[in-house]
């Protein structure tokens, strides 16, 4: 088995594989050409696409070469979800969630040199196919029996609502996908989530009825938490790759929570870190839980991937600030109010409004009375100074950027106050 092949098996990041010998052959012979699969079902990529594309660089580096596919034919069908219909968006929609998905994806590769990557959009060899062309020519080496068997598809169909034949044929044009691949490239390797491998079949199965090729699938587990919630998933909803949509702060804040139990397998999942520095945080997780070493490295190392290096800094910062041990005004505008948005952000309109008022107003206190308790016991502070009289308003020249607060009620309840 080749070194790449090792490492992702050492990761985790095998599940499920056509022939794992065959693959190691082909990728021992010279450079692979392989590909994944992303389609446009929203504005942004999120935690789990992120395990495909790092498998795409893992093998980029290790000498082979990539095809980062962003489906604008299958992003207008939809991948059949087992539980209802997919709402079709626009064509106008798809088109703009493609570009923007590029982007994201296209940072983790490299499109020099001898290993380039490639981008490649499947509407590129469907928009001009007629309906005559696609059932004759694709449509024909596909088997209903077969396509109904798949876990989605045959759940769909022994519910009440049923599956249309839109969702129903999307695996034929995921399958085309490879075929195309594989005479315009010599594509021989696909990878994808574990949770698609009936889609991911149907390419291998059409590559065999149309040129009599076998080539190679590559599958990693679906990625789970310890505590038996969904992964990629917080209170707020999904952690997307967007920072407009989940900030750098609140991207950083989901990796440095996370559990003792998982934090070694999201190492191997989502850093490129050598394992001899893995066992170590592993080791110092086991003997000093409490000083979080693990999830420290472990946040900068993902946050800076996807975000860069001076937003994981600012994010830092911000973790620091907001509990006195930073500087409020050295942080940006935008990282501040994402952090106190994942606080708990009060908007008051009443610049009067005393601090008893805002530290009810924040949900910090449950009454006027408790709010002025915390400050007589000196437990209350606005921007990290202590507050000594609970029926004053905050002065204006103390608002952060004109108009924020961090308010802290002991040393780790913090909210904060947005003035419109």
């Amino acid at each position: 088995m080749t070194s790449v092949l090792d490492d992702l098996q050492w990761r985790g990041l095998i599940y499920q594989s056509t022939d794992l010998g065959v693959l190691a052959d082909e990728i021992a012979k010279g450079p692979i050409t392989y590909y994944c699969g992303f389609d446009p079902t929203a504005p942004s990529l999120h935690m789990g696409n992120l395990v495909q594309i790092l498998v795409l660089r893992r093998l980029q580096l290790a000498g082979n070469l990539p095809l980062a596919l962003v489906g604008g034919s299958t992003g207008l069908i939809g991948d059949p979800k087992e539980s209802a219909e997919r709402s079709l968006n626009s064509k106008d929609t798809v088109a703009e969630w493609v570009e923007r998905i590029r982007h994201q994806i296209e940072p983790f590769l490299d499109f020099d040199g001898q290993y380039a990557a490639r981008m490649v959009n499947n509407l590129d060899w469907t928009a001009g196919l007629s309906a005559l062309d696609f059932l004759r020519d694709i449509g024909k080496h596909f088997r209903v029996n077969k396509m109904i068997a798949k876990d989605a598809v045959s759940a769909r169909l022994h519910s009440d609502i049923g599956i249309s034949f839109t969702e129903f044929s999307y695996q034929i044009l995921q399958g085309m996908d490879y075929l195309e691949l594989f005479k315009r490239y010599g594509c021989r390797l696909q990878t994808g989530g574990s949770d698609q491998w009936g889609n991911l079949t149907a390419g291998t199965d059409l590559v065999r009825r149309v040129t009599g090729e076998s080539v190679n699938l590559l599958a990693t587990p679906l990625i789970t938490k310890a505590d038996g919630t969904k992964f990629g998933k917080t209170e707020g909803g999904t952690v997307w790759l967007d920072p407009a949509m989940t900030s750098p702060y609140a991207f950083y804040q989901f990796w440095i929570n996370a559990d003792d139990r998982d934090v070694s397998n999201y190492l191997k999942v989502f850093t490129f870190l050598e394992r001899a520095e893995l066992e170590a945080l592993e080791a110092e997780t086991a003997e000093r839980p409490f000083a979080r070493a693990a999830q420290k490295r472990l946040a900068s190392e993902v946050t800076t991937l996807v975000h860069g290096k001076t937003e994981t800094e600012q994010a830092i910062a911000a973790s620091q600030a907001l509990f006195g041990r930073g500087t409020l005004d050295e942080l940006a505008p935008a990282t501040l109010r994402a952090a106190l948005a994942e606080a708990g952000l009060a908007t008051v309109t009443d610049p009067q409004t005393t601090v008893a008022a805002l530290f009810k107003e924040a949900g910090l206190v449950g009454s006027l009375s408790e709010a002025r308790r915390a400050v007589t016991e000196g437990g209350a502070y606005i921007n990290n100074e202590r507050v000594t009289d609970a029926d004053a308003p905050v002065p204006a020249d103390r608002r952060l950027h004109g108009k924020l607060l961090v308010l802290r009620r002991g040393k780790k309840t913090i909210a904060g106050v947005e003035y419109a």
